[in-house]
């Protein structure tokens, strides 16, 4: 799980912090989509929360899918108010490509 500092404003790394907020990942990323480092955060959250909804309705695993997804949230957003990129593990590319498929899809 690399992680690559990043010299943000602190406006910047907020909104990339908001970017893991489930539904608000998908306001911040047409909202910032021209702002490298929110979209890359706002990419990650995005699919994150995508995940989590039909986690909701499997019990017991998909509770705890929901519960790792918590936790990979929660790092997400201290790693982005401290202006770093982390990459979640074995999804950074699917989130890449999801957050760009959002953007042309809904065209934001």
């Amino acid at each position: 799980m690399p992680t690559k500092k990043n010299n943000q404003p602190e406006s910047g790394r907020l909104w990339a912090a908001a970017g893991y907020l489930w539904i608000i990942s998908i306001f911040v990323l047409a909202a910032r989509k021209n702002d490298d480092f929110v979209r890359f955060h706002a990419n990650q959250g995005a699919l994150l929360f995508v995940i989590s909804i039909p986690m909701f309705f499997i019990p017991i695993i998909g509770w705890m899918v929901n519960l790792l997804i918590g936790v990979l949230a929660i790092a997400g957003i201290l790693k982005a108010l401290s202006g770093e990129r982390w990459e979640l593990p074995f999804l950074e590319e699917t989130a890449v490509k999801f957050g760009a498929w959002v953007i042309k899809t809904f065209k934001l």
